[in-house]
């Protein structure tokens, strides 16, 4: 199997795109890591994408894509796992370079969720239709319920909880794709609109276009187009429960661990090599559930520990430097792919006003639904 390198990133601002369509969004995104990469042409293209279909009633956008990004007659196909769907598109590029089939393939991910008068029964795909959704319940309910289980289990405080977007819109401010670059402070969570208990509207994520693409090549040719690779050093990922009542412990994620352990067992590291993450903090009590999953704190200890500043920068661990889902922005199908576009410019020392000192691993890790679908990636500077 040979090494895979990412040579090329390029993306779209985050945000209420009403000028761009799922076409065009790709295609600025797709044409910028081109660029970035120094390549004319592809072998290959993955698109990553949720569900183009219910939210601009466009199918077959891989076809659609190849047209319009300049690429006509190269293989392409769409992948699909929720919100995972981005980073499995970064996992089918990497086999596909991995195994010798092509050389230049891109990974890269979309959705246009603005367009469409009421985007939740499209998220509620995501979930358990006969069980979940056909009830009502909606994705922040299935948080609430998993924070509300936190908060009992371990004494986390509302207060503790609301460190999670705090500290992202504090990371987002230097981040010029952030659909919300701006800081916010106790008051501002805390009176937001409540969702679902204890959930209020600073906890959860926003609705977002967007899209990101990144150039994968063999990592023995990599420097015959730029000099700063990064190196696909590990790939997990995991499938769970798609019900939260099929979970043994609301407070856990099973396919977050095993995507997780999967990387860590690639790669030949552990929790404590990893310099950053970019985590999906879909809701604040995801970021801490999932930096406990991936070994960052003790299991009950991760609440508390983001609160206390071990998450940030001079912490044990950066996470989320982007600003994460909450700030940055969460177009489902483009969002792990844009997280390893950070981590990428993270290990280029290109971060600016956002680099981590000295990184040299970094980690990303995506999921679909409320832990039916997980994909961790470590990559390592060059």
């Amino acid at each position: 199997m040979r090494e895979v390198a990412i040579i090329g990133v390029g993306m779209t601002r985050f945000g209420e795109l009403w000028d761009q369509g799922i076409r065009d969004m790709f295609a600025e995104a797709a044409l910028k890591a081109m660029a970035d990469a120094n390549v004319d042409k592809i072998d290959s293209l993955y698109v990553g994408c949720m569900s183009s279909g219910l939210y601009t009633y466009q199918e077959h956008i891989a076809s659609v894509m190849t047209d319009y990004m300049g690429q006509r007659g190269i293989p392409a196909a769409r992948v699909e796992s929720a919100c995972a769907s981005g980073s499995v598109a970064i996992r089918s590029a990497f086999m596909e370079v991995a195994s010798g089939m092509s050389d230049i393939v891109m990974a890269g991910g979309v959705e246009k969720m603005w367009d469409i008068e009421d985007g939740t029964f499209v998220l509620a795909t995501a979930s358990d239709q006969e069980y979940e959704a056909y009830t009502g319940v909606t994705f922040p309910g299935l948080y609430a319920m998993m924070a509300r289980a936190y908060m009992h289990q371990y004494g986390l405080t509302r207060e503790e909880l609301a460190q999670v977007p705090i500290k992202n819109h504090k990371h987002s401010v230097h981040n010029p794709n952030a659909q919300y670059p701006f800081e916010m402070d106790m008051k501002t969570v805390l009176t937001s609109s409540m969702v679902a208990d204890p959930l209020r509207l600073m906890d959860c994520s926003p609705i977002t276009d967007g899209a990101a693409a990144v150039i994968l090549c063999p990592m023995e040719m990599a420097k015959q187009f730029v000099k700063n690779p990064v190196k696909i050093k590990a790939i997990g990922a995991a499938t769970g429960p798609i019900a939260l009542h099929d979970h043994k412990d609301l407070t856990r994620l099973d396919a977050v661990r095993l995507a997780g352990e999967r990387a860590y067992k690639m790669a030949g590291l552990k929790p404590s090599d990893i310099s950053f993450a970019e985590v999906h903090d879909c809701f604040s009590i995801a970021e801490i559930i999932v930096a406990e999953e991936l070994g960052f704190f003790d299991y009950g200890k991760g609440g508390k520990a983001i609160a206390n500043g071990e998450a940030t920068y001079g912490g044990k661990i950066v996470i989320n430097s982007s600003g994460g889902l909450k700030a940055k922005g969460h177009p489902v199908g483009a969002t792990g792919v844009a997280q390893v576009i950070e981590a990428v410019e993270q290990l280029r020392g290109t971060a600016g006003k956002r680099q981590v000192e000295n990184a040299k691993y970094g980690m990303t890790q995506n999921m679909g639904g409320s832990g039916g679908s997980s994909v961790v990636h470590i990559l390592e500077a060059q």
